[in-house]
């Protein structure tokens, strides 16, 4: 005579979020090559942060997510700050051009 076996429970799969690895790949070349994907990456992670809170995704996401946005805010500040460097240089360049380089 065999036992009867007890009913299975359901395990849920941890669900890896296609949106939080790509804010994590796209933060890193954020930083690295091309910053202007920096506040791509830091959109991306926000919203799957948003989606955790929200119940739609599963906490095991988390981690990735918050890379990939604390990836996107840096790279957006180093953005920022390579913007301010070249336009502030780059306007010190084209008034020193205007007055013909000459100092007093």
């Amino acid at each position: 005579m065999s036992t009867p076996l007890p009913p299975s429970i359901p395990v849920a799969a941890a669900q890896q979020s296609s949106k939080a690895t790509i804010a994590v790949v796209v933060g890193v070349l954020g930083i690295v090559c091309c910053g202007l994907l920096a506040p791509v990456a830091w959109y991306l992670g926000n919203e799957e942060i948003k989606a955790i809170d929200a119940g739609r995704l599963s906490e095991t996401n988390r981690g990735m997510a918050q890379v990939g946005k604390i990836l996107g805010i840096i790279g957006s500040i180093l953005l920022v700050l390579g913007l301010l460097w070249v336009l502030f240089f780059g306007g010190m360049a084209f008034l020193g051009a205007l007055t013909g380089g000459h100092g007093m």
